[in-house]
This record gives structure tokens, C-alpha cells and sequence, in this order.
């Protein structure tokens, strides 16, 4: 991915995306509990009927997370259903759609950040210091937390 230089980037209305994406990060961790226990059950019936086999799917509910963000993000409505809710959407540097698997980094970079303590400080600190609220897993990734 080409980085467009700063003067020609388009900007973007980052008004109050800081607060936004708190709220519709709350709303989409009720939705991965939901969709992670829901696959849960899947995997455990599955498994019985597999004699067992199945069960080695479990591992795999450890990126329900990633998978949501980057099945959303990288979608069509270029946001989780927190951020619709919210008013936000993603985009790139120079406004496009975010792709699948930039979606999907962008996400394991952000559970990463919020996984340590020290990440997740630098993480929202860059943010309040930048003057368009990119936190530093945006600036990593490319990609702009905007008003829809």
C-alpha cells in the first residue's frame, strides 16, 4: 500500500471519535461474547457428533474477535455494528474501502494493544496527541476512524 503524502491527503471529520469508538467497542465486545458462545455450542454438538474431532475447532474461538472486525470493517458498510450504531466507519489513507486483510491486522494489532497495559496507554495516548485521533494502531495499519 502507497502512503499519500500529508498535504494531499483528504481530511476527514474525527470529531468525537475517540469517545465513539469506547461505546461501540463496548457494543461489539457484547457481540463477540455472543457470536463466540454461539460457535461454542456449534463446535461442542459438532463434536459429539464427530466423536471428538470437532473439538479441535476450539482454538479457533480465540479470533472471533479478529474475524468480526475484519468480516465488518472489511465489508461493505466499512464498520462493526458498534461503529454503524455510533456514527463511524474506517477508511484508508486516501478514503477507500479497508480491504479484509488490513482489517483483519488492524484488528489483531488493536486486541494486542488492549491485551498489555503499557501498549494500550501508548495506544490511546497517541491518539490524544495526534490532531486527526489516530491511535497508534491506525496510524500501523493506515487506516482513519471517521464520522459517517
Amino acid at each position: 500500500m502507497t502512503q499519500v503524502p500529508a498535504p494531499l491527503r483528504p481530511r476527514f471529520d474525527t470529531r468525537g471519535v475517540l469517545t465513539g469508538r469506547f461505546f461501540a467497542y463496548l457494543v461489539d465486545a457484547v457481540i463477540i461474547f455472543m457470536l463466540t458462545i454461539a460457535l461454542g455450542w456449534v463446535i461442542a454438538l459438532l463434536g459429539i457428533v464427530t466423536f471428538g474431532v470437532a473439538w479441535l475447532l476450539f482454538p479457533l474461538l480465540a479470533g472471533t474477535g479478529v474475524i468480526y472486525s475484519a468480516i465488518t470493517v472489511g465489508g461493505e458498510a466499512q464498520a462493526t455494528i458498534g461503529m454503524r450504531w455510533l456514527g463511524l466507519r474506517v477508511v484508508g489513507p486516501d478514503g477507500a474501502r479497508v480491504d479484509f486483510l488490513i482489517a483483519a491486522v488492524h484488528a489483531i494489532f488493536f486486541y494486542i494493544a488492549i491485551g498489555t497495559c503499557i501498549l494500550f496507554v501508548l495506544d490511546v495516548l497517541t491518539a490524544l496527541v495526534r490532531d486527526d485521533r489516530r491511535m497508534l494502531h491506525d496510524v500501523l495499519t493506515g487506516v482513519t476512524v471517521t464520522r459517517s
